[in-house]
């Protein structure tokens, strides 16, 4: 395959970069799925170490947690706090509990091998920043039709240019990435259920500690990795998104509609607002890129949702490779109904006093803006779990070279659903030492992965329904 390409490239020049579309690995290639790499393409084995173990996925949880309903979730949340951390914990015992040890300012040059340059930025910025390591446990796991599908996208998914994904079907597109433009695709286009009622609180917290949080309820329907429903919309629509604004009450009953979708002209999605205040439905012109999302003032941009969701074309994405790297990972703690907001939301970053950080081998991907175009990150490099190919953080530089903001996404597997995800996710500014923490649901409902939508929930024309009944 990698010969063919170069014949290509020498034939038709440099400009073929822009547009080429590079066919899946070989069949050989593929055939590793499932047996020394997992059915996603993760490394199985530990490393030579054993300081990451054997990939063991599901094996970690009992089957009664990964058969608990939306129901149960909430019945032992409000009855049996302490049993539903336990749940999710799975099968670890009181040894993988406890941290191995804590990285601090006093002991960074210790482990700086394994920290990322965003997280030493916030040692030499915050004297209270700490790194608890725990021991690792490779929990991801997804649905046997996801692997099943990943297998064939394999050899016969492939990628034109940086935003084209042809004949991707279901699972993740290429589990044995060739380019950094795919690894980052496989994030986006994970299994995370079918659809989601979530309840998201965010909050801005300044320098000081202060906060006020915003609720949002948000309604999702994933078109792509759909497993009750695939249709010709699936290949154009990734995802279907409407949020509504709850609190505080000068934004209460704002309504956003989102159609994220394949076509990334439009910097990958289409928007819709509705504001109490002029009562009415306007399309949102700029929901791409580095606009501002929503009720974020600044420190979240609209492609930074989900950690990364944006379109890839004003980037150039350098696949640096695996390594090992310190992430957040197996964050039962930090969503635990028992901790409060006001526990986690301490000045500066989160309270280090519920994160846990685990060596993840991830994959490396360094994005640079092209000449000639424009984003408010001219640099940003991505590590991303091998296991999940969630994004777990994000070092993004301003167009000085300085690092900026740093993003963390506190990976765990919802055994239920199955999927791993970043829950809460933080936005550290370096700059302003304001910090935006976003997907807190520490004191408020459960997310209900058992709702169904049918597509006619999120046109445009139902946005004024929605605003009348709310």
């Amino acid at each position: 395959m990698k010969s063919q390409t170069l014949l290509l490239l020498a034939t038709c020049g440099a400009a073929c970069l822009s547009t080429l579309a590079i066919a899946g690995v070989s069949a050989e290639e593929a055939e590793r799925l499932g047996k020394d790499l997992t059915p996603v393409g993760a490394i199985h084995a530990g490393n030579e170490d054993g300081s990451i173990p054997e990939w063991t996925g599901k094996a970690n949880f009992p089957q009664e947690t990964i058969d608990m309903t939306r129901d149960e979730l909430e019945r032992l949340r409000s009855q049996e706090p302490d049993e539903l951390v336990a749940q999710f914990r799975g099968s670890m015992d009181e040894d993988l509990q406890k941290p191995i040890f804590t990285i601090t300012r006093e002991n960074l040059d210790e482990h700086a091998d394994l920290v990322t340059e965003g997280h030493k930025a916030m040692f030499a910025a915050y004297p209270t920043f700490k790194i608890p390591v725990y021991p690792t446990v490779r929990t991801a796991f997804f649905p046997d039709k996801i692997y099943a599908e990943t297998k064939l996208n394999a050899t016969r998914a492939s990628l034109e240019g940086t935003d084209n994904v042809k004949d991707a079907v279901l699972g993740f597109p290429f589990p044995i990435p060739q380019s950094g433009a795919e690894v980052i695709w496989n994030h986006k286009l994970k299994f995370r259920g079918s659809a989601a009622k979530r309840y998201n609180n965010q909050a801005i917290v300044q320098p000081n500690g202060s906060y006020v949080i915003t609720k949002i309820i948000e309604d999702v329907k994933f078109k792509y990795a759909n497993l009750e429903q695939q249709d010709e919309r699936s290949s154009k629509i990734i995802a279907f998104y409407l949020s509504t604004t709850i609190a505080p009450p000068r934004v209460a009953g704002q309504l956003t509609l989102v159609h994220e979708t394949a076509d990334q002209a439009s910097g990958g999605r289409a928007a819709w607002l509705f504001s109490p205040g002029l009562g009415r439905v306007n399309r949102a012109p700029d929901v791409g890129y580095d606009n501002p999302a929503v009720g974020t003032d600044n420190e979240q941009y609209n492609d930074q949702i989900d950690m990364f969701n944006g379109a890839l074309d004003r980037f150039t994405w350098k696949l640096v490779g695996r390594k090992e790297m310190y992430i957040p990972y197996n964050s039962y703690e930090i969503n635990s109904p028992l901790v409060t907001y006001k526990d986690i939301l301490t000045p500066n970053h989160a309270n280090p006093a519920y994160t846990r950080f685990e060596k993840h081998r991830v994959w490396v991907v360094e994005a640079n803006l092209k000449p000639g175009t424009r984003h408010n990150f001219a640099k940003r490099v991505f590590y991303i779990d091998e296991d999940s190919w969630s994004v777990a953080v994000i070092d993004n530089y301003d167009g000085r070279g300085e690092l900026w903001k740093v993003q963390e996404g506190h990976l765990l597997t919802a055994p239920f659903v199955p999927t791993t995800t970043g829950i809460p996710e933080f936005i550290y500014d370096l700059q302003s030492k304001r910090y935006f923490a976003t997907t807190l649901a520490n004191e408020d409902e459960v997310t209900d992965f058992d709702i169904t939508y049918e597509d006619r929930h999120f046109e445009p024309a139902n946005l004024n329904r929605l605003a009348r009944r709310r």
